[in-house]
């Protein structure tokens, strides 16, 4: 779905892309994984390939790829001044969230909350791609 959208050959700017991934070796990958009625080694499968796949693309944009160790709460997707925000928990996978549109405000707590968390979260984790 990315490869299309990151590999433009016209004149636009490369596009930046930073992921973070739940850590396949970490504790809280086992924790999430029996929180989603799947096995660990299944769940920690999965991102070792979407891993795989972003190195891929890192060619064709600016991709950083991070893994994490602690056990995830929210999904944030940014692009520019909006993000999109869902939430894990227990008995659902993220996707099954409901998603959220948070808009950069010039008084939005919601917007630099989550902005600021996922940049700690990157200043802590281990930078793979």
């Amino acid at each position: 779905m990315l490869r299309s959208a990151l590999a433009r050959t016209d004149s636009t700017a490369r596009v930046r892309l930073r992921v973070l991934l739940l850590d396949p070796d970490s504790p809280a990958l086992a924790l999430r994984a029996a929180e989603i009625g799947e096995s660990a080694e299944s769940l920690a499968g999965g991102v070792r390939l979407a891993e795989a796949r972003l190195r891929e693309l890192a060619g064709a944009a600016d991709i950083e790829v991070y893994r994490y160790g602690m056990l995830p709460t929210w999904r944030i997707i940014r692009t520019d001044n909006t993000m999109f925000v869902g939430a894990f928990d227990a008995g659902w996978e993220g996707h099954e969230s409901a998603t959220y549109k948070v808009m950069e405000t010039p008084h939005g707590p919601l917007y630099r909350g989550f902005r600021r968390m996922f940049e700690a979260v990157v200043d802590g984790a281990e930078r793979t791609v």
